[in-house]
């Protein structure tokens, strides 16, 4: 086949022009470097806009309120991966929906950037957490249409794609948090825009390669019932609106109002999917087996996702940032896990396609993920009530260290555990189950940090990383029972 001509979803299988994976691989890995590097180069500075006070260009709202705005949103992000799991499943295909995404992603940094005030924190937010919804289903999605169930590159392909992530995860919030600090935010959310918009114009060149995948729906929804869907989703919008005008919802409760949605969702889903007359015996068992898991990914992210409340108020309050005489910016901690992932993602990809069928098995990994997170927090302790900006910059960087290690034996194997159990009639939306469980710890990331103390830390973080390694510890003892219930998936 010439390296011109977009390959079938057969020959895309047997392909191995891009570092032994796909090529179409090569395409979705510069989509989604470009679309992280936009949102986390915007969501690095988004929380110091919201709690700076207007001589310095923020918003001058308090930092509990800030860190429960931004956990919504974050959770929201990951709830939104529903509307775009099932727009892709049932109306447009993964393809058009990923592409469309990533519009909305692009217009949403854009009013971030020109809109003032709340005007453009709500409009941006939105369009923002919608897109990105949409367009993280559906890559992950694809991705995992690339493999064949058993093909062994698997794992090793969804690292190298993840390794594309965290480029973007790295250098988005260097230069937005740069541009911040000597021009002001706005300059800092336009880079984001521009980044988006170089993301999805090399996606629109080469998404040929991707030939016939993610192009149909795999279970479409008849044309009969589409205008019901729209008037349910209209509804949907509108009391969402008059819940906001009316106080219901307000800026201190934003993230515990998504994590009891992302709650009932994941109920919801589970639901459907155990009852549903469309999947087999065996794919009721292997969904089964992916509840332990989710529990325990839901835990890793309410820690993890700190970074962005907890760990970035910690950067700007507690952390001493001072570097050979020059202060950086409190952003750029947002950039050390990225590193870290950039240097070990190829390791574990490597250390993983190395042991094949000798590798720890998904539950395993998961549990290891859950356990050093929880060890990860307790790092904190040493370092606590040295007072403002005392904390040495080493001993973050080494709980960062940690952090990376738990996000890479979890993350990566979460979203191709995810499309390796997914019944064949809800494909893109056991992706979006797995994101579910991401939205529901980055809301909790939101509502937890409401609890941190500066002038009382230790129990903060006793409490949480204990419970972290509690939960790994039952699911590693568990494993052998879940990997039953997966029925030859690894």
């Amino acid at each position: 086949m010439s390296t011109l001509e977009p390959p079938t979803l057969t020959g895309s299988r047997s392909d191995h022009r891009f570092f032994g994976q796909p090529l179409p691989l090569a395409n979705l890995f510069g989509v989604e470097m470009w679309e992280r590097f936009s949102f986390y180069g915007m969501q690095g500075i988004l929380i110091y806009y919201l709690y700076y006070s207007a001589s310095e260009g923020g918003l001058g709202i308090s930092q509990g309120a800030a860190t429960s705005i931004v956990g919504a949103y974050g959770g929201t992000v990951y709830l939104s991966t529903i509307l775009g799991a099932w727009i892709a499943d049932r109306l447009l295909g993964s393809e058009r929906t990923l592409f469309y995404s990533a519009v909305l992603i692009m217009f949403g940094h854009i009013a971030l950037a020109v809109l003032p005030g709340f005007v453009g924190v709500g409009i941006g937010l939105v369009l923002v957490a919608f897109g990105s919804g949409g367009l993280k289903a559906t890559a992950t999605s694809i991705v995992g249409d690339l493999y064949d169930e058993q093909d062994p590159r698997r794992d090793a392909g969804f690292s190298i794609f993840y390794m594309g992530v965290n480029i973007g995860a790295l250098v988005g919030p260097l230069l937005t948090g740069f541009l911040q600090t000597r021009y002001g935010f706005h300059w800092g959310f336009g880079l984001a825009a521009v980044g988006m918009f170089l993301g999805l114009l090399q996606y629109t060149i080469y998404r040929k390669h991707l030939g016939d995948i993610g192009k149909v729906p795999p279970h479409p929804l008849p044309a009969e019932t589409r205008t019901k869907a729209a008037g349910i989703g209209l509804v949907a919008v509108v009391l969402i609106a008059v819940a906001a005008l009316t106080g219901l919802v307000t800026t201190s409760n934003m993230s515990d109002i998504v994590v009891a949605l992302t709650i009932i969702a994941t109920i919801t889903y589970f639901v459907l999917m155990l009852s549903s007359k469309q999947i087999t015996p065996v794919e009721r068992s292997r969904v089964l087996s992916f509840i332990p898991m989710f529990i325990a990914s839901a835990v890793f992210w309410s820690l993890f996702q700190q970074q962005f409340t907890m760990v970035a108020v910690y950067a700007d309050t507690r952390l001493d940032r001072n570097l050979f005489g020059w202060e950086f910016p409190p952003s750029w901690v947002q950039s050390i896990n990225p590193v870290f992932i950039i240097l070990f993602a190829g390791v574990f990809a490597a250390v993983w396609t190395k042991l094949g069928p000798r590798q720890p098995s998904s539950p395993i990994k998961f549990a290891a993920g859950t356990i050093i997170m929880g060890i990860a927090f307790l790092c904190f302790i040493p370092m606590a009530g040295g007072g403002p900006n005392s904390a040495p910059l080493l001993g973050l960087v080494f709980i960062l260290l940690l952090f990376t290690f738990a996000e890479l034996f979890l993350s990566p194997v979460g979203l191709s555990l995810s499309t390796k159990l997914a019944p064949k009639n809800f494909h893109t939306q056991m992706v979006a189950l797995f994101y579910l469980s991401v939205a529901c710890g980055t809301a909790m990331a939101g509502t937890l940090a409401g609890f941190y103390d500066e002038n009382n830390e230790v129990p903060y973080y006793l409490w949480i990383g204990g419970a972290s390694i509690a939960v790994g510890i039952v699911l590693a003892l568990f494993a052998p029972h879940i990997k039953k219930l997966m029925h030859g998936v690894q």
